[in-house]
């Protein structure tokens, strides 16, 4: 029963990730250095809130004397800054399909992290989702003449920060506090540079885009807290395969609500990339079934299923 409703709470997270764009446009042409500044300090006062609801929480005691989860939230939290801006850019300049793009070979290049810091081993599965992901950029490289540099950015940013979470030893809550508590005072003093040099959206802003701009903290936190729920109610390969309704969603958004552009060359490009997703899945379930086949034995031998779930 946990493990269904942890399957429920990943796929709901990802399909609320997955109609953001749908809040963003909303918001046409917004700045994405303020919108990132407003989410920050909105942020901020939800995390404390949430915090405490958490039972089995990092102590601040315990925080303050982890000094390398401490530095590697600051790490983290300037990747996530970078990623935020290109996803904001992306989503109130009509490029809702680069976003899809780039969370489309996310899981590609954290599987080449992977390789390079982690020294996993890839599968055959693996090293050809890789190979087919490669052929789809460097087909639109050849084509265009210039990389898809927002989707680029957005993987590989997301990528780089689940690798730096593994050396996070905070809960996932704590951590996000701790990470918007790194920048919580750029944000303000993003927000008062921007007020004072005239360059701020909301100095003259109506009181709509006002409170457009403060529900970003919680169209942000909303789906990630959903998230965290399911990481300990199902396993990471339905978590592994729910991740990609999120792009999935915002690729049809982008096609048939949207009507951004895709021609032959994109068509190419992502089809590449799917035929490569699809070999990342079919290591993912085989991994599964495996799993379950070995529970299935254990069980049959004697042992309590409570020990397995």
């Amino acid at each position: 029963m946990m493990v269904r409703s942890g399957a429920a709470l990943a796929i709901f997270s990802f399909i609320l990730w997955g109609i953001t764009p749908l809040f963003y446009r909303l918001l046409p042409g917004a700045e994405p250095i303020e919108m990132l500044a407003q989410r920050i300090l909105w942020s901020l006062p939800l995390l404390l809130l949430v915090r405490p609801l958490i039972k089995q929480r990092t102590r601040w005691r315990e925080i303050w004397q982890d000094k390398r989860s401490l530095l590697f939230c600051l790490l983290g939290t300037s990747i996530m800054a970078i990623s935020w801006c290109t996803f904001t850019y992306a989503m109130t300049h009509d490029q809702v399909l680069a976003a899809s793009l780039g969370y489309f070979i996310n899981p590609l290049f954290s599987i080449l992290l992977g390789m390079i810091f982690l020294h996993e081993r890839l599968s055959l599965s693996q090293k050809l989702a890789v190979l087919f992901a490669f052929a789809g950029v460097s087909y639109q490289l050849w084509q265009y003449c210039q990389l898809p540099v927002l989707a680029l950015i957005m993987g590989s940013a997301f990528a780089l920060y689940g690798l730096i979470r593994k050396f996070i030893r905070f809960d996932i809550i704590t951590a996000l506090t701790v990470e918007t508590l790194w920048l919580f005072p750029v944000a303000i003093g993003l927000t008062i540079w921007l007020s004072t040099s005239g360059e701020s959206a909301l100095t003259n802003a109506d009181t709509t885009t006002r409170i457009y701009y403060a529900l970003t903290a919680p169209v942000t936190l909303l789906p990630l807290l959903f998230f965290a729920a399911a990481i300990k109610r199902t396993t990471l390969t339905v978590i592994g395969l729910s991740q990609y309704i999120e792009p999935t969603i915002q690729f049809l958004l982008a096609i048939f609500l949207f009507n951004e552009a895709f021609d032959k060359v994109k068509g190419v490009s992502f089809t590449l990339i799917w035929i490569g997703l699809l070999f990342c899945m079919s290591g993912l379930l085989k991994g599964w079934i495996l799993q379950r086949r070995h529970h299935t034995s254990v069980v049959q031998n004697g042992q309590p299923k409570e020990d397995i779930i």
